[in-house]
């Protein structure tokens, strides 16, 4: 895991097209979310996108303050982020990204994505990774429209997932377009299960990085009830 400070970055990477003027174009996927905490699912999501896209790097990006998870309290932002960290350490196109962990909410995922835009500059394609229900949710979102004009979509499939194209592409036009659908493999991992499986004293071990194991049981993370 590289930090998205580190000098030098992009003349670490062999891939990449060149366009034009001979410029090198990059392409980058993000990854959001509370990561509350990691684990092996979105690490294996990252590493599809990275591998089936030809990606040359992918932002893990833990949210600050998300709006739709405000009915619950969140582990401290600063513990998210440490475990990510931890969980890609050894994960060389994997970066985690403090944009949104560090900017004043409210922490809409098109304020973050356009940072990352900024951040990274023209000559980079983005690559929004997202779960199948967030695509079918996607019209509700905070300005929907700009990450449909400004970034490629690309969603896991899910058999549990119903999606309906011609109601998406009426709310969004043009959204079906800008959408790849990942073929990865299904995985029943999720954050406020490993909080609850941590609560009763269950073990974790193979569903999270062995260094977010021992982080979450060194600073006794989820040992009380986080639900607002």
């Amino acid at each position: 895991m590289r930090s998205a400070n580190d000098s030098g970055y992009y003349g670490s990477y062999g891939g990449g097209s060149t366009y034009g003027s001979g410029r090198v174009r990059r392409k980058a996927g993000i990854l959001g979310g509370t990561f509350d905490p990691v684990h092996i699912g979105h690490l294996i999501l990252a590493e599809e996108a990275w591998f089936q896209l030809g990606l040359d790097r992918v932002y893990l990006v833990p949210a600050g303050d998300p709006p739709h998870k405000r009915d619950r309290r969140l582990a401290a932002v600063e513990h998210r982020v440490r475990m990510a960290e931890l969980a890609t350490a050894d994960v060389d196109y994997a970066m985690v990204s403090r944009v949104d962990a560090d900017r004043p909410g409210p922490h809409y995922t098109v304020d973050m994505v356009q940072l990352l835009e900024q951040q990274e500059g023209p000559d980079t394609d983005l690559y929004f990774l997202m779960g199948m229900d967030s695509l079918r949710d996607l019209p509700t979102w905070y300005k929907a429209d700009w990450l449909v004009e400004h970034v490629r979509l690309v969603a896991l499939s899910r058999h549990d997932v119903a999606l309906d194209w011609e109601q998406l592409e009426t709310a969004l036009p043009g959204v079906r377009r800008r959408v790849i659908i990942l073929d990865m493999p299904e995985l029943e991992i999720a954050s406020h299960v490993l909080q609850e499986r941590v609560r009763r004293g269950q073990p974790i071990r193979h569903q999270v990085p062995r260094a977010v194991e021992a982080y979450i049981h060194k600073h006794n993370l989820y040992r009380t009830a986080l639900a607002g």
